[in-house]
């Protein structure tokens, strides 16, 4: 006779039940080589994002490399002291690597969860009622698309002191008008059906009707577009930090590459300029692979041949 009580029992089959999704998903993954790279990647980038300035040798801002003779090593090439090679000031490129992975990992995160679920509210609401509702927040949508994000970022990033949180809210006020688009033209089909005009005619509230039959089946449109909103975010950080409107207090993978371009040694010194170069650009095409492979099965016309 089983001793569980029924909510012991309940959670048990929701952690069965969660353990069987996510084998099924590792499953779809690894069929396709390229999402599957993908997905090593951004675990290696989510590790780093967690745990990489605990993982630097050294501070990335404070500690200077110095060879046994006392004497600060500029531009040094990688060596058994510093594995990726010194800065222009001294300072060892690993550590700053691993210390940068976390701010480029919280704006990506936040930027991307953001981006995603403002457009897929904006997207919803304005795809269900449609009428005055729908044109007022496309109108919105029309305007954000004709402001150019890096000139707006940066107009505003002139005047207050750029902070990782404030640049990803400035990213997500952004970069939602493009999942809200396409959030909406789902919606203006699946509205239609007739599952949903049933919940309507049975009595069904529209906040009910919008949320438990409308929502559920644009879902995986939101969830793909909050994936790509993570590599928009890390691209827009990147650049912003780049044309150096970054958080000053930090270091990131774009202050990274500000940095050695303000030395002018960036044709010189490669081992400063490839780990941050490579590591936004392998997060970011990896995050596309795998969402180009669920866009593959929610899109089935654009799959290819195999």
């Amino acid at each position: 006779m089983s001793t569980e009580t029924k909510p012991e029992a309940e959670l048990k089959k929701r952690v069965e039940g969660l353990a069987e999704t996510l084998r099924d998903q590792f499953t779809f993954l690894r069929r396709d080589r390229l999402a599957f790279a993908g997905v090593v990647i951004v675990a290696a980038f989510v590790f780093l994002g967690l745990l990489g300035p605990a993982l630097a040798p050294h501070d990335p801002i404070e500690h200077t490399v110095r060879d046994d003779a006392g004497s600060m090593l500029r531009l040094s090439e990688p060596t058994g002291a510093a594995p990726f090679g010194t800065t222009a000031y001294g300072k060892d490129v690993l550590s700053q690597f691993l210390a940068g992975a976390q701010p480029t990992f919280i704006v990506g995160l936040f930027g991307g969860i953001g981006t995603g679920a403002l457009g897929f509210l904006v997207g919803l609401v304005s795809g269900y009622y449609g009428g005055w509702v729908d044109e007022v927040l496309m109108r919105l949508t029309d305007l954000t698309f004709s402001l150019p994000f890096t000139p707006m970022a940066l107009l505003l990033l002139t005047f207050v002191t750029p902070s990782v949180w404030l640049m990803t809210g400035i990213i997500v006020a952004f970069l939602w008008k493009m999942p809200a688009r396409v959030v909406r033209s789902e919606v203006l089909s699946v509205r239609e059906r007739t599952f949903v005009k049933s919940a309507r005619a049975s009595g069904a509230s529209d906040l009910r009707t919008m949320l438990y039959h409308v929502a559920p089946n644009v879902l995986p449109i939101g969830f793909l577009y909050t994936a790509y909103g993570i590599a928009w975010a890390i691209a827009a950080q990147a650049s912003l930090a780049f044309l150096g409107f970054g958080d000053p207090t930090v270091t990131s993978w774009g202050r990274m590459l500000r940095q050695v371009f303000e030395s002018g040694n960036m044709r010189v010194a490669w081992w400063w300029v490839l780990p941050p170069a490579l590591g936004i650009a392998a997060i970011t095409t990896s995050v596309f692979l795998i969402g180009r492979a669920y866009e593959e099965v929610i899109n089935p016309e654009i799959q290819t041949e195999q």
